[in-house]
Parts: structure tokens; C-alpha cells; sequence
């Protein structure tokens, strides 16, 4: 506010600009949801490499196609992925490890920790993890109660952790609840006394497993649509797909087959692709393993919902399994386009459409059908992405529709990238723009309205986003008493209008010859 002049001389003010920058959302977040090893339950978990994936989830195994799509991801230049694991009677093996002096033994589990919040880690991988305690002091001492050492260690990946100095005691900063709860990988306290644990004869490791588990079931069984999508109280419980709500924002949805043998049936993807609509996200549909050919693909995709916000590709990757000695075996292909879309945005942007001699799929030895120009001539125009085998490029993405992309229905929203990019704009403007909430509701507003969004805008147009020469070409941004009425202003209402004029692909490219018949100039 005016500073009150009160004696002859200069007064500063600072006046706001009203800038009030916006700033483009991600736009290759990929989340999967499916089966792994090991990791915690129906909890989105952020990982950056097919390393972390490793640690934290246990690396490939056969019984989880998620876990070879995620390594496909990578694989093909995705950097960004949100895993969330889901298990079908899974159970969390524990340990006993008796205390001195009697009363309540110490019990652990297997557990995960992730930003710095232990979790329960069910699963069979667990019954290789051994404890044991010592009460070994510097100097060839014997330590005091309450404090004793704690060794954990996985025969499985050699994995080791040593907890010196610990405490039974609840109020010292060295509990071992409280340590183990924030600096262990392998396990966390379920209970205990205060009393301090005996050592084992010769400090001999204590197996960390329940004789009330069979490690033959500790994994579960295969998991089915009640976990991943369908089950009645998987929303109320922010469970499958729903534990994404613990995220902030995703891209891409994934849901690889369930197991080797089981696939996503339509009715699942119809499921999964609501939840994707509501949260501005972008569904890739995996063909089932018995589609083989043009017939079956057409087949499958008129059983879909046809949504602007899915795409599906076809036929499935061939790709060496490291579990079998680098044998070829056909996978969903869902995880290696996720990362050629994640490369395509890194390189050239979202409104590049993912497709072409670029989209190359690294880490790909050749593909399940080989199709030939005419069948992709058959499939492309129903809004079927195909993955084409082609001289001296390699295995390549072909193909960039979305479901609605099938000519018969005309959509707006036929071209992917075209999506992706009213996506990514709706989801940074609806964060951009929540400073106006509560504003006073008339054209100073309306004016720092059209100043944001129309450098936000700018700034895309001259990265190459939109059509045209000349911003006005490109894009408009509308909010004035047109759009905003007196009506509207009583209700508290503020309407913006932004319009774009998007990049579309050069899908057909027409070279016309023409044969000069050596006539006379005129």
C-alpha cells in the first residue's frame, strides 16, 4: 500500500507486475501397475532407473510381465516411473528373535523403505533374510544393556546391513524400532519389549521366515482384475490402479497382462480408462498374446472403448529374456512405446507425435507378426498403431492414433500428439491459474489473466508447438466481458477461453513425377 507522506522528500514502492509465471507440466510420467518379487503393496513408488526397480522391487522375474515392461521403459529412454505392486495373498514372512530377561520377544519383518517410511514387504524373497545379534563392544567389551548390535543380511543378493550400538530402550534415540524404521532396506520392528534380545548360540543367524508361512506361497498366486482394477472396495481403499491418487501427477497408464498366461480383457482396459480420463492421462493398450494376425487385431480393438485418451499398438515385441538364457519371447508392447514416447519428448517435444524412422524400439530383437504396407494399410486407418519391422531402421513405432483415431468416426482428437497436447496444456493451465481463485472478478483480473497465458502460450509457439507464423495464427487466449458476463461475475464465476492450432502428422506423403514430353517453350 502508498507509503504515508509524512515529511517533504522520496518514497520507493514497489508495484507488482502481475506476472505470475506458468510453468509446462511433465508430460512422460509412466505408471505401472501389476506383480513384482517383492516391494510395497498398492503404493505408487517413483523410480529413475531399472536399477532402483532392482532394489526396491526385486528386478525381472517370470511371473511378472510389469516387471520386464518396465525394464523395456528404460530400455527405450524412460526416465520417469511410478510403480505400484499388487499381490494376490501375498504374505509378509517375520522373526523372532528372543530377549533376555524374559517378557516379549523382538519381531521383524521384511519391509521396504521408501522416502524414509518403512513398509511391509510380503513375499518368499524375504525367507532369505537371517538376523543375528551380538553384544560385541569396541575393544573386545561387552556392551550394556539395553544396547546390543543387529546384523541383517539376504543370501539372495548379498545384501547386508549392521545396526551397531542399538537400544531396546523406547525413549533413546537408538531404538532399534526407530532406526531399523528409517535407515533399514530389508526390515523394520513389528513389535518387541524393552528388554534387549539374547544373542544366538556363536551369534548363528536366525532364519527369517514363519513356520506358519509355506515359502511355496509366500509369493501369492497370480494376480487377477480384482487387484489391478475391479475390485469393489479397491477405490474406497486407494488400491490397484487407485493407489495412483497418492500421486500427484501421471502421463501414461500401463497395465501389462497379469501373468504370463493372463491378459487385460477389454472390460478391464474400459475400467482402467475412466480412471485415466479423470486424471488427464493417456491409456496404452496391450494386444493379447493370441492376436496374430490383421484379423484378430481389428477383432480386439472394435471390443474397446473407442476414447481419445488410449492408444492401442500392435503386434508384441520379441525380446531377449535374461532369465532364460537371452531366449526370445513375445511381450506386451505397452512399456517399450511408453519409453520411445518419453525419448520423443525429451528430444522434440509432446506435440511431436511418437512415430517414425526415430521411434526406433531399442532392446527389441524383432517382432511377434511382421506386417507388410498393405496390412498396416488396413489397420492404420481403424486407429490401430503398428509396429513395423523395416530395412536397415530396425523395429520401429508406425503408427500414431488413438483409438479415436479410426477415419470413420472424423474426431478432433484422431492424432496422439494432437491429445497429448490439449492434455498437457488443460494440465498446466489448471495448475497455472489457481493464484485467481478469489481475485477480485473484473478486468484488472481478466488483464493479468491474458498477460500469464499468453506468454505461457508464446513460449510454446516459439518452441515449434503450434501451427502458423505469427502468434496470432497460433493461438488465441480469451478473457474480457464476453466471456465473463455480469451473470457470471454474481455466481463468481471467471471463464478463459484458450484456443490452439495443433501440429498434425504427415502420415501420407504424395511425391508426384511428372515426365517432361520435350516440347517447345512458348
Amino acid at each position: 500500500m502508498p507509503a504515508v507522506l509524512s515529511y517533504p522528500g522520496v518514497y520507493i514502492e514497489e508495484v507488482p507486475s502481475g506476472v505470475r509465471t506458468i510453468t509446462g507440466v511433465a508430460t512422460s510420467i509412466t505408471a505401472m501397475v501389476g506383480r513384482t518379487r517383492r516391494g510395497p503393496l498398492d503404493r505408487p513408488v517413483r523410480i529413475f532407473s531399472f536399477a532402483e526397480f532392482e532394489r526396491v522391487f526385486g528386478g525381472l522375474w517370470d511371473e511378472a510381465p510389469m516387471s520386464f515392461a518396465a525394464l523395456h521403459c528404460f530400455q527405450n529412454g524412460g526416465s520417469d516411473l511410478l510403480v505400484v505392486r499388487v499381490a494376490n495373498g501375498a504374505a509378509t514372512c517375520t522373526a523372532t528373535l528372543p530377549h533376555e530377561g524374559g517378557g516379549g520377544d523382538l519381531v521383524l519383518e521384511a519391509a521396504t523403505t521408501v522416502t524414509g517410511e518403512s513398509l511391509p514387504d510380503p513375499g518368499t524373497w524375504a525367507t532369505q533374510l537371517r538376523a543375528a545379534v551380538d553384544h560385541a563392544g569396541a575393544g573386545g567389551t561387552t556392551l550394556a544393556a539395553p544396547l546390543f548390535n543387529l546384523t541383517i543380511t539376504h543370501l539372495g543378493t548379498g545384501a547386508k546391513e549392521s545396526y551397531f550400538n542399538l537400544s531396546a530402550a523406547s525413549a533413546s534415540p537408538r531404538h532399534v524400532t526407530r532406526v531399523l524404521a528409517t535407515e533399514s532396506l530389508l526390515a523394520r520392528v513389528v513389535s518387541g519389549a524393552d528388554t534387549r534380545p539374547a544373542p544366538t548360540a556363536a551369534n548363528t543367524p536366525v532364519a527369517f521366515a514363519d513356520g506358519s508361512v509355506a515359502p511355496a506361497t509366500a509369493d501369492g498366486s497370480a494376480v487377477t482384475s480384482a487387484q489391478v482394477v475391479t475390485g469393489g472396495s479397491l477405490e474406497a481403499n486407494r488400491a490397484g490402479i487407485f493407489a495412483l491418487e497418492h500421486a500427484d501427477l501421471f502421463n501414461l497408464l500401463c497395465i501389462p497382462p497379469y501373468s504370463p498366461s493372463d491378459d487385460v480383457d477389454a472390460g478391464d482396459l474400459a475400467n482402467a480408462l475412466v480412471y485415466c480420463v479423470r486424471r488427464r492421462a493417456m491409456l496404452l493398450v496391450d494386444p493379447p498374446a493370441a492376436t496374430n494376425s490383421v484379423a484378430t487385431a481389428q477383432t480386439f480393438a472394435n471390443a474397446l472403448t473407442r476414447s481419445e485418451n488410449a492408444a492401442l499398438y500392435f503386434p508384441r515385441v520379441l525380446a531377449p529374456n535374461p532369465l532364460r538364457e537371452n531366449r526370445l519371447e513375445a511381450y506386451a508392447p505397452s512399456g517399450a512405446v511408453a519409453g520411445v514416447l518419453a525419448r520423443t519428448d525429451a528430444t522434440r517435444g509432446v506435440w511431436k507425435t511418437p512415430a517414425g524412422l526415430d521411434a526406433t524400439l531399442n532392446g527389441t530383437a524383432g517382432l511377434a507378426v511382421r506386417l507388410t504396407d498393405l496390412e498396416n494399410g488396413v489397420l492404420n486407418p481403424q486407429g490401430i498403431n503398428c509396429l513395423r519391422e523395416l530395412p536397415v531402421a530396425g523395429r520401429v513405432v508406425w503408427g500414431g492414433r488413438t483409438l479415436r483415431g479410426a477415419d470413420q468416426l472424423a474426431s478432433e482428437w484422431k492424432y496422439l500428439a494432437v491429445r497429448r497436447t490439449a492434455l498437457f496444456l488443460e494440465e498446466s493451465l489448471y495448475r497455472g491459474t489457481q493464484w485467481v481463485v478469489f481475485e477480485p472478478n473484473d478486468e484488472p483480473l481478466w488483464a493479468q489473466i491474458r498477460l500469464n497465458i499468453g506468454a505461457f502460450m508464446n513460449n510454446l509457439f516459439r518452441q515449434g508447438a503450434f501451427q502458423g507464423t505469427s502468434p496470432r495464427d497460433a493461438y488465441f487466449v480469451k478473457c474480457d466481458r464476453e466471456t465473463t458476463t455480469q451473470a457470471d461475475i454474481n455466481l463468481g464465476i471467471v471463464n478463459i477461453v484458450v484456443g490452439f492450432a495443433p501440429l498434425k502428422p504427415a502420415e501420407f506423403v504424395i511425391v508426384k513425377l511428372q515426365q517432361m514430353a520435350g516440347q517447345d517453350q512458348a
